[in-house]
């Protein structure tokens, strides 16, 4: 049997601005599915670190914070989550439940995870180093910063 070649990854804006929702190509197969995505030719950024998130309790919120340089990634590599973004104007949720599905948040939007399933694990792809300043975790302070930057 000759291999597949995977689809072309989907990247569609999602109404708030410097997101987009990404749909990586899924090759199904009786051994197990493949999801696969090129950093070099499917990412908006190249990934400098990532993280996991996982084992989230009932209920729990995470992120709940805009960055000013930083782009992230996020995939729901297991399990299922919500991911709200806001750019100070537009706020709307995306469901994450399957592992070829992606979203790409730009700097200064707002994002919160929330909703995870008890088997959840959030895969984040993060195109800078770790610098707590370049977090703003206040969401008052996220807002009067777009308006300073106009």
């Amino acid at each position: 049997m000759a291999e597949q070649k995977p689809a072309k990854v989907e990247a569609t804006p999602v109404g708030v601005r410097g997101v987009f929702l990404y749909r990586f190509p899924s090759v199904k197969d009786p051994r197990g599915d493949l999801t696969v995505g090129e950093f070099e030719n499917d990412f908006p950024f190249r990934p400098k670190r990532y993280f996991i998130v996982s084992g989230v309790p009932s209920g729990e919120i995470r992120g709940e914070h805009a960055h000013k340089q930083c782009h992230q990634f996020l995939i729901c590599a297991y399990g299922q989550c919500s991911v709200t973004v806001d750019d100070g104007t537009t706020r709307l949720e995306v469901v994450l439940n399957q592992p070829s599905m992606g979203i790409h948040v730009s700097p200064m939007i707002w994002g919160r995870q929330w909703q995870y399933s008890a088997d959840a694990a959030l895969l984040v792809f993060a195109s800078e180093l770790y610098d707590p300043s370049d977090y703003i975790r206040e969401y008052d302070a996220f807002l009067n910063a777009l308006r300073v930057a106009g």
